[in-house]
């Protein structure tokens, strides 16, 4: 059973991303308030749930929170600042957009960096612990799969509907046909091959 707050603050947000170790499309993360009364069945770590069981709590989770919002960052951003600062900054930033602020935030994870002062924990595999992060994992990753199912039409060649940007064999066989996309992150290592450069 997942527990539903980690302080004692009366708004308490959880968040946390998805896409951190693909080669295309954005990072995305989400965060969550929840209600003290909140209950929901099947809610766990996104990893751990099916895409049809992840669409149909989707709904659920929006409806019954206090409030969530989701970010996508661009693999531009990604290049410039690196994946961590990425993923850091993308939860960082739907933080700023929950209304009401939130008084606490327990984040997916070792590594945050602070926000507008608000106090946070950083929760190793949170995800599988708390409700408020296990909903922001399944925000995230529906809504970044809906991007990437998006942006699969305007390049079918590298089957991001079904691979979501991971480096799947059949991922890096298309980077190897038909070269990068303006989804690609550069600064990533795109095929095994590559030299890697210090930069």
């Amino acid at each position: 059973m997942l527990t539903l707050k980690y302080s004692d603050y009366a708004f308490e947000a959880g968040t946390d991303e998805a896409g951190r170790g693909c080669l295309a499309g954005p990072v995305t993360a989400a965060a969550v308030i929840l209600p003290d009364n909140f209950e929901l069945d099947l809610l766990n770590d996104s990893k751990q749930l099916s895409e049809k069981i992840r669409e149909k709590l989707k709904p659920a989770i929006e409806e019954g929170s206090v409030a969530f919002a989701v970010t996508h960052l661009t693999p531009e951003t990604i290049d410039e600042i690196n994946i961590l600062n990425a993923s850091i900054k993308a939860m960082q930033e739907c933080i700023i957009k929950l209304n009401p602020t939130p008084h606490y935030i327990i984040v997916d994870g070792n590594r945050f960096k602070p926000v507008n002062n608000i106090p946070y924990a950083t929760i190793i595999k949170g995800d599988g612990k708390y409700l408020s992060i296990a909903a922001a994992s399944v925000l995230a990753k529906t809504y970044r799969d809906e991007y990437m199912n998006k942006i699969h039409e305007e390049f079918p060649m590298y089957n991001w509907k079904k691979n979501k940007g991971y480096p799947t064999q059949e991922h890096r066989e298309a980077i190897r046909k038909y070269g990068t996309t303006k989804y690609h992150r550069m600064s990533f290592r795109l095929l095994p091959e590559q030299l890697k450069l210090d930069l």
